[in-house]
């Protein structure tokens, strides 16, 4: 790879790195060419871009990116596959997923909107994490909730305080 080359890579990683919010970095050494390729097809499926790249230039991209990564760039060791999605759990569903079937993908870390995730045993706590959609459906099935309340109050006591005000209004007549 000419040093040219190398630097257009860097700059393409460095404008993925930057244009996601949710980065992982697997290995997925040791699967063959058809467990890779169904790795492929369900990151597809499940909206996630998957890419194997040079530690070297991976590591490149970060530092030269306006994101903090802290302690990420010390798992680039080995074979590395970079995994971006717009759902913060969706890539570490896919390798949990996946491990059904194989001991690869390992999760050697992730990035999530701005949160470090460094280990393997760090994937059950990312399938786990909730997208900011369905933080939001709670917060407003929160909110909406008392809401609710109120009202099925007042409409199930309506009769009770229409009763009461009959009875009064009667015994003033």
């Amino acid at each position: 790879m000419t040093r040219e080359e190398k630097s257009q890579v860097i700059e393409e990683l460095t404008t993925e790195l930057a244009n996601n919010a949710n980065i992982y970095l697997a290995d997925i050494s040791g699967l063959n060419a058809g467990a890779t390729s169904d790795l492929r097809r369900a990151a597809f499926k499940a909206n996630i871009t998957m890419a194997v790249v040079k530690n070297t230039l991976l590591a490149k991209a970060m530092e030269a990116s306006d994101k903090e990564f802290g302690e990420l760039p010390t798992v680039l060791k080995g074979n590395t596959s970079v995994m971006y999605a717009e759902t913060g759990n969706a890539p570490a569903k896919l390798i949990k997923n996946f491990r059904k079937k194989s001991e690869k993908p390992l999760l050697k870390g992730a990035f999530i909107e701005e949160a470090i995730y460094i280990g393997d045993e760090q994937l059950d706590a990312l399938v786990e994490i909730k997208s900011k959609d369905e933080l939001l459906g709670e917060i407003v099935g929160l909110l909406q909730s008392p809401a609710k309340n109120v009202v099925s109050a007042l409409k199930s006591s309506g009769g009770k305080i229409a009763g009461i005000i009959k009875t009064l209004s009667e015994k003033e007549g």
